[in-house]
């Protein structure tokens, strides 16, 4: 396994494997991986077999009182992981490298990213939309893996590669879930065993909502009022929201007459949280 820190050595490697016929794939990460990073990595060894992960923690994506310089950094173990895998490049750039003097030119995908996450955290989509077109252009692969867990992220990137005509086909990894049913997030890392199990509530909200549609529910202010019902019985856990959307425009839907994305965001202590299913009628 190759580990580049420069753009340059990066795109002399996936030059070379494309000169060998190699397609290339991209799992962009900011590192500190667990298992639902790794399922990303076995998605791209099934589509090309030139599979290339980003670590890099972007600051453009935090705001001033979020957990950048706190935000878990495992570099050695994370190529340990990837090396096991069987990952050809690690792309593993400095703040000074992506970003080299300061920075005039953002990628910003109108109106989808004001929704979700883009309400709460401003700023936020404009930061990844910035940095996952500079590694889109930095690799070029034909195949980038993100994770359904971050699904306002994926149906942004997915409209920022419709609208710019970027060759990359955009392909969805499932939400990996603990055995109790949490999310695998780095920021899991944070939470204490109370909190651990507290956030065990994203989950179960979520079932909640899945059960009463699978019983024939369809009006999302009811499935959505029977989610809350549950989290209410942690009142420690702080909603930030739960959403009913469609999940390519991320707009509000009123009736799952259609696939319909269920998402929520919550703070356990500190430490924000975010998970999601898919409706479909």
């Amino acid at each position: 396994m190759q580990i580049c820190h420069t753009i340059e050595a990066t795109r002399a490697a996936v030059r070379a494997a494309r000169r060998a016929g190699k397609r290339a794939g991209l799992v962009p990460t900011m590192g500190a991986l667990h298992e639902g990073h790794l399922s990303l990595v076995r998605i791209a060894q099934q589509k090309t077999a030139f599979v290339a992960v980003s670590i890099f923690v972007n600051p453009l994506q935090f705001g001033p009182t979020e957990d950048l310089a706190r935000y878990p950094r495992t570099f050695e173990r994370d190529c340990e992981l990837l090396n096991k895998e069987g990952v050809h490049l690690v792309f593993a750039p400095s703040v000074a490298e992506m970003y080299p003097t300061t920075n005039l030119t953002y990628v910003q995908v109108e109106r989808l990213s004001d929704r979700l996450d883009g309400q709460s955290r401003p700023g936020h989509f404009r930061g990844v939309a910035t940095v996952v077109s500079k590694l889109f252009h930095i690799v070029e692969p034909e195949v980038a893996v993100f994770g359904q867990k971050d699904a306002a992220q994926l149906a942004i990137i997915r409209r920022m590669v419709r609208d710019q005509n970027l060759p990359v086909e955009i392909v969805a990894g499932p939400i990996v879930r603990e055995p109790d049913g949490l999310a695998m997030s780095s920021r899991n890392a944070y939470l204490d065993s109370r909190q651990r199990q507290q956030a065990l509530v994203l989950s179960r909200t979520l079932r909640t909502v899945e059960e009463a549609f699978r019983m024939g529910e369809r009006s999302s202010t009811r499935l959505l009022a029977a989610g809350k019902e549950v989290l209410s019985t942690e009142p420690d856990v702080r909603l930030d929201y739960l959403s009913a959307v469609d999940p390519e425009t991320l707009e509000p839907v009123e009736r799952i007459t259609h696939v319909t994305l269920i998402a929520i965001a919550a703070h356990v202590g500190t430490t924000r949280l975010i998970d999601n299913t898919l409706l479909v009628p």
